[in-house]
């Protein structure tokens, strides 16, 4: 996530979008993030690099190679991680295409005598490729346990007939679903990788140390949450817990699921005896909407627990007085993405859509203030589309039009729970045909709905419902007006029933 690792989950498969990972190493103490791009209408990419830095932030990772964040970022003096998806790891199994993605996106942009401007900051030192994006979560059925080494072997061999073995190392970030404890032992003492990819997992844990290379795991509280009924809330942040964890095996006391999380690991890769192997946590965050724990001031309580955990370099227990190197996710919220594992899927930025940041936070662990929002963000006329007051059997129409126009725009505000859940029936249309209009650049005929719809230039938003206006784009975004929101209908269509039913 992309977004999508869970202490004992692994529901969030179709949100993932994998890749391969240009990383610095955990002696950098500075803060990363996550920038993801699957958005209707995603920000000039040189608008965010001018974010990244107007904010201090010094690293960035990417889930692809596109040409425009790698060309904005080229000369920027930014720490980048550049990916290609899951499903390239079976090419990578040919050594000739590893070489070639090598040259492509390691050589021509990082190092003297490359094609392109250099993305990198001075001096060298050491960096790792990280070879694709969660492949091992349980959702996806095997599909990549039997490439994934091969692929990672090959981009290490490319990068040492490279020349630049010496100070790149190849690695793999994975989801949190690859070990746990059993369950007649519950402890992260007890922490093993998953029983079916033992094996396969020993192995890799055994070349990373070989090579130097670090363990990437992805990391979400929230999910613990989320996936667990009756999971204490307070276990999921940095602030105490009215329920903490006591580990009979190692005698620590955890107060929050990220320490338990981590050591559970930790514990793993020392029963695979690799006990001193460095971690590097590759997404850690909180959404802002789209579930009842998905809200501004719960993200905003975890980060500031989670920054203040870092800048004190407090480690965890099993790793006491270390700095852990960690990446949030995300930087901007994304409206593509698919909500197979929930609404929440599309609102994990630590900025909205059009670059502006949701709360305060402080990056470097200190008190909160004011993240700086993008800068000259140019966005739509000041139109929006409402539902028609005067049309005929409105309510009774309505239905049809709200599930065609949520299988091409983003609806996840209207779930349970979420900033939009208490519209009635015309203001869940208003709100759906608004976003049906805005993702399709308020183009002619697109605020009709067989006259349900008209335009209005009033802000129809409440408080705490935002009618957006899009940004201005001169392209479409990959996927912008495919239906891929199936679950999301669902959920919209029996919020009106309940809300009509008499």
């Amino acid at each position: 996530m992309v977004a999508a690792a869970s202490y004992g989950l692994a529901a969030l498969a179709a949100a993932v979008v994998g890749g391969l990972m240009l990383m610095m190493p955990a002696a950098v103490m500075a803060l990363g993030v996550n920038w993801g791009t699957m958005a209707t209408h995603p920000l000039p990419p040189r608008t965010v690099v001018q974010m990244l830095q107007d904010n201090g932030i010094r690293k960035v990772k990417l889930f692809d190679a596109d040409a425009g964040p790698m060309s904005a970022l080229a000369g920027s003096g930014l720490e980048v991680m550049v990916g290609i998806p899951n499903n390239m790891l079976g090419i990578m199994m040919e050594y000739d295409a590893a070489r070639e993605w090598v040259h492509r996106n390691v050589s021509a942009y990082n190092f003297d005598g490359g094609e392109h401007q250099c993305i990198c900051s001075f001096p060298y030192q050491d960096w790792y490729v990280a070879v694709g994006n969660e492949p091992f979560l349980t959702s996806l059925n095997g599909t990549f346990l039997n490439v994934t080494l091969p692929a990672l072997q090959n981009i290490q061999r490319a990068l040492d007939d490279a020349g630049l073995g010496g100070t790149i190392k190849a690695t793999v970030p994975l989801n949190a679903d690859v070990y746990d404890s059993p369950p007649d032992q519950p402890y992260p003492s007890s922490g093993r990788f998953r029983p079916d990819i033992a094996d396969l997992m020993t192995s890799i844990v055994q070349f990373l140390n070989q090579t130097g290379a670090p363990f990437t795991v992805n990391i979400y509280p929230f999910l613990s949450l989320y996936g667990s009924p009756g999971f204490p809330l307070d276990y999921a942040f940095f602030d105490g817990t009215s329920s903490p964890v006591s580990d009979p095996g190692s005698g620590v006391t955890y107060t929050n699921v990220f320490d338990a999380n981590f050591d559970t690991l930790v514990s793993a890769l020392g029963a695979a005896g690799v006990g001193g192997l460095p971690v590097v946590v590759g997404e850690v965050g909180w959404p802002t909407d789209g579930d009842i724990h998905a809200t501004p001031a719960l993200a905003q309580r975890f980060y500031a627990g989670l920054t203040r955990k870092l800048a004190a370099k407090a480690g965890t227990p099993l790793r006491p007085n270390q700095y852990v190197e960690a990446y949030l996710f995300g930087l901007i919220d994304e409206d593509a993405k698919s909500v197979d594992p929930g609404n929440f899927e599309r609102h994990w930025g630590i900025m909205r859509y059009d670059g502006q940041p949701k709360f305060e936070m402080d990056l470097q662990g200190g008190d909160a203030v004011a993240l700086v929002g993008a800068r000259d963000v140019e966005y739509l006329p000041r139109q929006w589309c409402v539902a028609n007051p005067n049309a005929p059997g409105l309510q009774g129409r309505v239905a049809d039009s709200v599930g065609y126009a949520c299988g091409f725009a983003d609806c996840t505000s209207l779930g349970y729970g979420s900033s939009c859940n208490g519209l009635d029936v015309v203001g869940n249309a208003s709100y759906v045909f608004n976003a049906y209009f805005q993702v399709q650049d308020q183009a002619e005929g697109s605020c009709d709905f067989q006259g349900l719809a008209v335009q209005t230039a009033q802000d129809p938003s409440t408080n705490g419902c935002n009618f957006t206006i899009q940004i201005a784009t001169s392209a479409a975004a990959p996927g912008r007006r495919s239906a891929t929101n199936v679950l999301m209908v669902s959920v919209v269509l029996l919020a009106l029933v309940l809300l009509v039913a008499p």
